[in-house]
């Protein structure tokens, strides 16, 4: 992945979801993140080839990718929810 245009919070994510099937490393190298997967030889993970795994890791940082972008361009409507929901429960408080 190039580190210019992928973030590295969308593979430790995406990292995180593969745990049950695979550990995963990512290092740094040359402007890219290279992730190297694992598999687990119990539980969940028994019957996975290796491409299996590549492919369903790569839909899982395609999927944090989409909840970066979500939560980016929500951001300022959440804030405002937020806002008017705690500013509601400190006017109960002083009343």
């Amino acid at each position: 992945f190039d580190c210019a245009t992928q973030s590295i919070g969308a593979l430790r994510e995406a990292a995180y979801r593969m745990i049950a099937f695979a550990s995963c490393i990512i290092e740094s190298a040359d402007g890219r993140y290279v992730c190297r997967l694992v598999p687990k030889v119990t539980g969940a993970a028994r019957g996975f080839e290796q491409q299996d795994l590549r492919l369903r890791f790569v839909d899982l940082v395609t999927d944090e990718n989409l909840r970066e972008k979500v939560s980016a361009e929500t951001a300022g409507v959440r804030n405002v929810i937020l806002a008017l929901a705690f500013g509601a429960l400190a006017q109960q408080g002083e009343a």
